[in-house]
């Protein structure tokens, strides 16, 4: 009778018990969730990662991290679900392709493109300080500031 009882009360613990699902104390889990976090940037936040930024919208890819970490999914696979989802943006390293090539050379472009527009400038103003010539007020005035410099001289 004892022993029917026992197994009455333990039956509903067994019919419960379901089987161990991962969580978020795994160590290596947590490693590559964070790993992978810090490679994504936040669509909502200016210039955080998603590991840093504490957006809804941060914290929902975090746990959209984990979740597919625990079906087993690899870095590679996770990475492409999200660029599929949010596009190129969301990775602080996009690949260099046709659309990312401004994104990659532009300051770089736009940086020589400056310096080249400078030293055109720079030269065409020199060019036309040349150009004029000095009537004879001003070049009686500059010989007397030259003559006079030459004659303060030892």
């Amino acid at each position: 009778m004892k022993a029917a009882l026992l197994l009455l009360l333990w039956l509903p613990l067994v019919c419960a018990a379901q089987i161990a699902q991962p969580t978020d104390v795994d160590p290596l889990a947590n490693k590559r969730a964070v790993a992978l976090a810090e490679q994504l940037r936040c669509l909502v936040c200016q210039n955080q990662s998603i590991a840093e930024s504490n957006a809804e919208l941060a914290v929902d890819l975090r746990r959209q991290i984990r979740e597919q970490i625990a079906e087993g999914r690899s870095d590679a696979d996770i990475n492409a679900y999200m660029v599929e989802r949010y596009g190129d943006f969301v990775l602080y390293r996009p690949p260099v392709n046709g659309i990312t090539l401004l994104l990659w050379f532009g300051p770089v472009v736009l940086l020589l493109t400056g310096i080249v527009a400078l030293i055109r400038h720079v030269r065409s103003r020199r060019a036309q300080l040349d150009a004029i010539p000095l009537d004879a007020d001003e070049l009686r005035q500059a010989q007397a500031l030259l003559g006079s410099r030459e004659g303060d001289s030892p």
